[in-house]
């Protein structure tokens, strides 16, 4: 088995990578082209991407090579030939669970200690290349604004001289109040020794430019501002321009979640947590004390620092009296509407603008809760992201051993197709999990478990059914299901033995044919297509009178499948197959079939669905009552040697 697995892991796991890895190319290609990175530069950002999308490759190419493997193996037969062997499918499996246990530990290390140090130089580096100037590409035909505080316009290069023809140069580095042009015939653009300058040389040109303040004078009129012309020979400018490659610090990266292990995570939150705590119970008191109900309520005595200090009542304060104080009642609408006008647009004044300093208040007490919040969420996803990798390969590899025990089906065709759409599912439900966890709508640990949580009963269902050789992807079945529903059943095939032990007993045969045509017969006079809503859940769903019947039946034509006459065999065909109808197949009391149908919502749809399959049941019935009939005919008819 560990012959058959590795090679499949090793070649599915290279090319798993190799596809996420394009995918995350063409994601930052605009970070990376023009910026004139050397090939050391470029080999270390793909190996840290590399290194980045393990935890994404790792589980798809764990399904696609255990659906490749069993998929090889019942494809060959070698499954069916170990089970014929009595080597059960666990036993089968055991050596590549203890693979892929080794697997999912090494994984969950990789993700605790190498993944930090992977995720803090890739993005450190990924933001050094953001920051690194393009290079000097000048096109033909526009305006090139990516030398900061210049616009170049070239009609054409030689490019094998590198001379630039008929330019104009707009220098803004001023203002744009203060700009001046510049034109020539030709010019050449390099870049200093260190890199730290370009140097614009031009020839045969002129340069325009205003001189002078363009504000207005006293009367509101525009100064006269004086104009320069200049013609030139030859020119050099001089413009700043950094084009080295600069690594940022990697210091701010390692403090932020993407650079810690679990230790350091659980430190951070514990930390952080007391941090929110403190700053939430700060803007409690502080909404407490703002509040009406604080500046409303009574204040404490001035006089008596202890009552101040401790809110102890004074000692010397007669408690009689204090119950006897009259209590005052203030009206504010009334105070409101007994100032004057300019007294009132006064206080509304007032009471707007305390209302909004409050409320501009609220809003960044608001957001810094937010950030922190935010932060605390942000460490508790990455702490379960070091597990969930681990448990996310356990589980695609019960997924894609029995999976491919089931369909027994090898090779890149089918295996490809079930791996990639079962992988998709598995990325929209863990992404949808990790930004509810983000936002904070779910919990942490909800949000980064979900995939796990919908993927780990799939892996449990699919083990089960091919331990017990369950056919589930048999479409057949289905379909035959589906044919069952409305009425469309496959009809009865019965051919003629080549052999025969023993010739039916056909005088005792009649009998049975006439009870059965007379059993039918009542039972359509007694059954009608309308059955009672409580009768039909006391009886569990089932019809038991059918129940017999059909049995009756399936005993004459298994005793008549040995005639040698056609006439009888072509007449055993038309006997419909009663099955398919009894819509609770489990044996249910009573009085529970009765409750189930009163009070869940789906009583209602399944026996209305028994009431359609009633009148297919009582055409069946019909049909049976018909061909027993003639059939008796038949057999009457027959030689009497038989």
């Amino acid at each position: 088995m560990l012959q058959t697995f590795l090679p499949l892991f090793l070649m599915t796991f290279g090319i798993c990578l190799f596809i996420v890895l394009m995918q995350f190319l063409w994601r930052y290609i605009d970070d990376m082209v023009g910026k004139g990175l050397g090939i050391p530069v470029l080999g270390e950002m793909f190996m840290y991407a590399a290194l980045f999308l393990v935890p994404m490759a790792l589980p798809l190419a764990i399904l696609l090579a255990s659906l490749m493997t069993f998929g090889n193996l019942g494809e060959r037969l070698e499954l069916l030939a170990m089970k014929s062997a009595g080597v059960s499918l666990v036993k089968i499996m055991r050596p590549l669970i203890i693979t892929i246990s080794i697997i999912s530990i090494g994984a969950f290390f990789f993700q605790n200690y190498a993944m930090p140090v992977v995720q803090v130089k890739l993005y450190t580096l990924l933001w050094s290349m953001r920051q690194k100037s393009p290079e000097l590409d000048i096109p033909e035909g526009v305006f090139y604004s990516d030398i900061t505080g210049y616009n170049v316009y070239v009609k054409h290069k030689d490019n094998k001289t590198g001379l630039l023809r008929d330019m104009m140069i707009y220098d803004h580095t001023k203002g744009f109040n203060n700009v001046s042009v510049m034109v020539a015939d030709s010019g050449r653009l390099k870049t200093s020794a260190d890199k730290l300058f370009l140097v614009l040389s031009l020839f045969n040109g002129e340069s325009f430019q205003n001189i002078g303040d363009q504000s207005k004078n006293a009367d509101g009129k525009q100064n006269a501002v004086p104009y320069q012309r200049e013609t030139f020979t030859s020119r050099d400018i001089l413009i700043e321009f950094d084009a080295n490659f600069s690594r940022t610090d990697e210091s701010f990266m390692q403090n932020q979640y993407l650079g810690k292990n679990m230790h350091d995570l659980q430190t951070s939150i514990d930390s952080m947590s007391v941090r929110l705590d403190s700053i939430q119970d700060v803007n409690s008191k502080n909404v407490y004390e703002t509040s009406y109900k604080r500046t409303l309520s009574k204040p404490k005595d001035t006089k008596n620092p202890e009552s101040k200090d401790t809110g102890k009542e004074p000692e010397n304060i007669n408690t009689d009296q204090k119950k006897d104080e009259p209590v005052i009642v203030m009206n504010f609408d009334s105070l409101y509407q007994a100032e004057d006008p300019g007294k009132k647009a006064t206080i509304l004044t007032r009471a707007k603008s305390s209302i909004e300093n409050m409320k501009a208040d609220y809003f960044f007490r608001a957001a810094t809760v937010g950030d922190e919040a935010y932060k605390v969420r942000r460490h508790l996803t990455e702490w379960h992201k070091k597990f969930t990798l681990s448990f996310a390969c356990m589980v695609f590899f019960f997924i894609g051993a029995p999976l491919g025990a089931i369909i027994r089906k090898g090779g890149l065709g089918m295996p490809v197709v079930i791996s990639v759409v079962l992988f998709i599912f598995y990325y929209i439900i863990d992404n949808i999990g990790f930004k509810m966890a983000r936002d904070g709508i779910w919990q942490a640990w909800e949000g980064m478990w979900l995939s796990s949580a919908v993927l780990a009963p799939l892996g449990i269902f699919l083990t089960y059914k091919a331990v017990n050789d369950s056919v589930i992807l048999n479409a057949d079945t289905y379909l035959n299901a589906l044919k069952n529903l409305f009425g469309k059943r496959s009809g009865r095939k019965v051919e003629l033995k080549e052999v025969i032990m023993f010739n039916p007993d056909y005088k005792n045969i009649i009998p049975r044919l006439e009870q059965l045509a007379e059993n039918c017969k009542t039972y359509l006079a007694g059954h009608k297509r309308w059955t009672n809503y409580i009768r039909f859940w006391k009886q569990g769903g089932r019809d038991h009178t059918a129940d017999s019947l059909a049995a009756e039946m399936d005993g004459i034509i298994e005793e008549l499948e040995n005639s040698d006459q056609n006439l009888v065999l072509n007449k055993l065909m038309d006997y419909p197959v009663i099955s398919g109808y009894n819509q609770m197949n489990a044996k249910i009391n009573g009085n529970i079939g009765l409750a189930f149908g009163i009070f869940f919502p789906i009583g209602l749809p399944v026996y209305l669905l028994a009431t359609y399959q009633r009148k297919l049941l009582r055409h069946d019935i019909q049909m049976v009552q018909k061909t027993s009939n003639e059939l008796i005919e038949i057999i009457e008819k027959l030689p009497v040697s038989l």
